[in-house]
């Protein structure tokens, strides 16, 4: 597997994505882009706030590549995911991978959002018109 790119970033460009996944042993390239979504328990969300532990996000994100590569085939890995300020429709999070076969893609690509979720420290705080509310906070 190539050096994965796995970076925390103030904003996402999703257009890039397939050139720093596309390799010629790869068969499969999947993606999964996270975004703000409009509404969240019957209220209309305005925006979301990321903040992260940097250092230690990084280290957890190379943590759940080294696990992924331990089950899969990886041949190129991209994990990026935004802090400060999104709007509704913004990107906030990209997983992606390329393998030589759309099993392991799926597989690897799945378990990497899953595992960011529950262990980088990432936080995010939901705002409303009236109210805001941390949401999340990861060990």
């Amino acid at each position: 597997m190539e050096k994965p790119i796995i970076e925390i970033v103030e904003t996402i460009d999703t257009a890039r994505v397939y050139d720093e996944l596309s390799d010629a042993k790869s068969g499969g390239i999947c993606v999964f882009v996270g975004t703000v979504r409009d509404f969240t328990n019957n209220e209309s969300v305005i925006s979301l706030e990321f903040e992260a532990y940097k250092s230690m996000a990084l280290k957890e994100m190379e943590k759940i590549v080294d696990q992924a590569a331990e089950k899969w085939s990886m041949n190129k890995v991209v994990i990026r995911h935004a802090v400060g300020l999104k709007k509704v429709q913004e990107p906030v999070v990209v997983i992606g991978v390329s393998t030589a076969h759309r099993d392991a893609c799926f597989a690897a690509c799945r378990y990497m959002i899953d595992t960011l979720k529950e262990t980088v420290p990432i936080w995010k705080k939901e705002m409303f018109e009236d109210k805001s509310v941390w949401v999340s906070a990861h060990p």
